[in-house]
């Protein structure tokens, strides 16, 4: 499995700190309002390299922070009204079901930025005391940036192209700091906002501190996969980078990724350009499964152009594959012949050449856009040579194949059936006849078949009662 790792340029065979297990941090949003269509890129596609990763056998901890201490966050509060604590649990409640509704996993750790304070304040203490950092008068800490001689090494950037032609570093308050491009690591409270005692001043941590200390928690001093969206590398992940670095003394992660740009009808998304859409307002045209389809359709690292044609576009392929499904288990559910006969022993086989497949577009820089067409292949393949004469073996098989690689990828390609009240309640009238006349092996067949269904019997002294689960 090759890796692209923006840390080198290039390509690199991934190869685990510990076998068998990855270690994966990925920058999650800033929680002050519902999550946009270009916070969902780096989601959907850093889900699917965990779900990929899963399927070859790792056991993947992957943790992904949820930021709800932020300027953003205390400027919606005070407009509301309400605390900041407030805003961000809303937002992070609205953003777990958009995360649900594109079937993104939820992490094995989601961290608060405010539940790990403690830590930062301990980071920024050693730092401190290494000589890495220094606090200035008014308690702000900042990190001495030209003392790490490698900063640079992820963005490729140079300290002294930095200070002579970009101002991403050269923020307020440079009168106080030793050289323009230090960073902060710790601020002074504002009047009305959250903050939090410490060494130096009651106030708060700067934002690039926060992800340093959660992946050391939760994953280590070294971790694997650190990942997000390109508009991170400079400076969030070189800062970053810089204070684990000097902290730890290790090299922080192993492999960065960084999944592209994304612009709407071939502009950047900007609110002051009338193009800004969030999912929820996504969610009400388009199925969030197309969403996640369309997201896949570009290779992650590639920039991704979003329109309502690419989305209609999207659409149609999400159902030909799910049409696909649906005619294998027509198929399979009406086959006369049970299992495989001796020529369709080698159709099965040629199953597993889409498999491969798909597994070399993955295991390429996790190459989505491949894999969907090795699935479509599939699709083609078993239109073709599964029909009416088939058995149910065969069938099956081909339909439990697309259904896993679709799977891999996120993909929910097997439609639900859903049982209408009507066609409920004649099986419950079907199960009290056959109780009444004692064929107790139809009853509980019926139950067996409503349970599967997610329908839940209950027998009380008013009758049987039903609930969907």
């Amino acid at each position: 499995m090759k890796i692209y790792n923006t840390l080198s340029k290039q390509k690199e065979e991934f190869v685990p700190l510990v076998p068998g297990k990855v270690s994966m941090y990925v920058c999650g949003p800033t929680v002050y309002n519902y999550i946009h269509i270009g916070n969902a890129r780096p989601m959907i596609v850093f889900d699917t390299v965990r779900r990929y990763m899963e399927h070859k056998g790792y056991e993947v901890n992957f943790v992904s922070n949820f930021t709800d201490v932020d300027d953003k966050i205390i400027k919606k509060a005070m407009e509301e009204g309400v605390t900041a604590d407030e805003i961000s649990q809303r937002y992070i409640a609205e953003c777990k079901k958009d995360m649900e509704g594109m079937n993104v996993k939820p992490a094995t750790t989601h961290p608060l930025a405010t539940q790990e304070i403690d830590g930062m304040i301990e980071m920024i203490s050693t730092l401190i005391e290494r000589d890495y950092a220094y606090p200035a008068a008014d308690g702000t800490v900042y990190f001495r940036t030209r003392k790490f001689k490698e900063y640079g090494k992820l963005s490729h950037k140079n300290l002294d192209d930095l200070r002579g032609g970009n101002r991403s570093l050269l923020v307020s308050g440079e009168e106080q700091k030793e050289d323009p491009l230090d960073f902060v690591l710790w601020k002074p409270k504002k009047e009305g906002e959250p903050y939090w005692e410490s060494p130096w001043c009651q106030g708060r941590p700067g934002w690039h501190i926060e992800c340093s200390v959660m992946a050391k928690k939760y994953l280590g001093e070294e971790i694997d996969i650190h990942a997000g969206g390109e508009d991170l590398i400079f400076p969030h992940h070189e800062n970053e980078i810089a204070q684990s670095e000097c902290c730890n003394g290790k090299i922080f992660a192993r492999y960065w990724m960084h999944n592209g740009f994304l612009n709407i009808d071939n502009r950047k998304m900007s609110k002051s350009l009338g193009n800004f859409f969030t999912v929820r307002e996504i969610s009400e045209k388009y199925d969030l499964q197309v969403l996640r389809f369309f997201m896949l359709s570009a290779h992650y690292r590639s920039p991704l152009n979003f329109s309502a044609e690419l989305m209609e576009a999207a659409g149609n392929g999400l159902n030909r594959i799910v049409n696909a499904v649906e005619n294998l288990k027509f198929l399979a559910g009406n086959a006369s012949q049970e299992t495989l006969t001796e020529s369709e022993a080698e159709t099965q086989k040629a199953l597993a050449e889409y498999e491969k497949k798909f597994d070399d577009a993955m295991d390429d820089d996790f190459n989505t856009a491949d894999a969907i067409s090795a699935i479509f292949e599939l699709v083609k393949f078993a239109n073709t040579n599964v029909t009416e004469n088939s058995s149910k073996a065969l069938a099956e098989v081909a339909k439990d194949k697309i259904v896993e690689l679709s799977d891999i990828l996120g993909l929910i390609v097997e439609r639900k059936e859903e049982m209408l009240d009507a066609d409920i309640e004649a099986l419950i009238e079907e199960r009290q006849a056959a109780r009444k006349a004692k064929n107790f092996a139809r009853a509980d067949e019926i139950r067996d078949i409503l349970s599967g269904k997610g329908i839940i019997l209950k027998d009380t002294r008013e009758g049987v009662k039903w609930e969907r689960a």
